[in-house]
């Protein structure tokens, strides 16, 4: 499979060590830093290198583009303008909504790895980044080409990732409180210890001592601020909700402080968070065998996409799924497979919900 990365950074850098280690493809990388490009083939990280986006994609099986938020909708643009009608583009970014436009592209199916690391560029990039990592994927329900969805799936399982659909606006939404949020969170954090505890800008103390909890809290204060001002912008409706709840969850916090402390209040309060931490940190783990169930379904545009995103509303993970369309084309089965057999009954039942019908192999 030859493959294309546009911008081969930590991230786009990691997909095509993947690919060649695990995938056997063969990957064509392009940058806008000429110097970074040149980096990225001498690490191996893609077999060879282009001078543009064009001279990329030409003859590519896939496409990543793995560019800053900023440039993501130009640069799938321009990507979907020079791939071939049967090569899926797809992208790495955080916010989804913004590539609506692209979207209507059967060839498009938009995706964002839940990887990464504190620091960035092709040179901290690993084979192993994506291993058991959860990889967004929404594809459109009308308009993604099912057979380019079934390619970039088999693709990231190869790559060690956990491809799981999802709509561009609940992506968009989740993001902001689990991945956003954090960050504005670590971010205010951050200057308001300093401050109280004079630090830089506030007088010459020095500052103390923290301990592990509060440098866990503040870990991504500061991240990269060319990325992260993208990503602010890009999803700050999103984001603005999310605050705007924070903000109601801080004064109920607050009416159980007034007058010396509501005890039996701010126990419970405390103890639903230990369940709610506990319930988070245990979802998504699948255990079991595999169970295959076929689906026949129309040969229609959107069906597949249709498909694996009622599974991702249901929280279950496929496995692994293959394609079979009749001898005439006009229908076709696709088999999945899901671990797990209380996952595989909710996919059951999610499926038979759209009507179609379902058989355990």
């Amino acid at each position: 499979m030859r493959i294309a990365v546009l911008g081969v950074g930590l991230v786009g850098g990691s997909i095509g060590l993947a690919a060649r280690a695990r995938a056997g493809s063969e990957v064509c990388g392009y940058d806008t830093d000429p110097q970074v490009t040149a980096k990225a083939l001498e690490l191996g990280a893609v077999d060879r290198t282009a001078e543009d986006i064009a001279a990329a994609v030409r003859g590519a099986d896939a496409v990543f583009v793995a560019v800053p938020v900023g440039a993501l909708a130009a640069t799938v643009a321009q990507a979907l303008d020079a791939a071939g009608p049967d090569c899926v583009v797809s992208d790495v970014g955080s916010t989804k909504r913004l590539l609506s436009q692209a979207s209507a592209d059967e060839r498009f199916v938009g995706g964002h790895p839940l990887a990464g690391a504190e620091t960035e560029g092709v040179e901290h990039a690993r084979e192993d980044l994506f291993e058991g990592a959860t990889w967004y994927l929404t594809p459109a329900r009308d308009s993604t080409a099912g057979v380019l969805y079934e390619r970039l799936h088999a693709l990231l399982r190869r790559l060690g990732a956990i491809p799981t659909a999802i709509d561009a606006e609940t992506h968009d939404r989740l993001m902001a409180c689990i991945s956003h949020l954090p960050h504005v969170l670590a971010n205010v954090l951050a200057g308001q210890a300093a401050r109280t505890l004079g630090g830089p800008g506030e007088g010459s103390e020095r500052l103390p001592a923290i301990g592990p909890s509060f440098r866990d809290a503040i870990r991504v204060a500061g991240a990269n601020t060319a990325i992260w001002t993208d990503i602010y912008v890009s999803n700050a409706d999103a984001l603005q909700a999310s605050i705007d709840e924070l903000k109601g969850r801080l004064d109920e916090v607050l009416a159980m402080l007034a007058e010396g402390g509501d005890a039996a209040a701010l126990g419970a309060w405390n103890e639903r968070a230990r369940a709610d931490r506990d319930a988070l940190l245990a979802a998504g783990i699948a255990g079991g065998s595999a169970h295959e169930l076929r689906v026949h379904v129309p040969n229609r545009p959107g069906v597949v996409a249709e498909i694996a995103l009622a599974l991702g509303e249901a929280g279950v993970n496929i496995g692994d799924m293959v394609l079979s369309p009749s001898r005439d084309n006009s229908r076709g089965v696709i088999a999945l497979w899901i671990g797990g057999e209380e996952p595989a009954a909710r996919a059951e039942a999610a499926v038979g919900k759209l009507g179609f019908q379902v058989l355990r192999a």
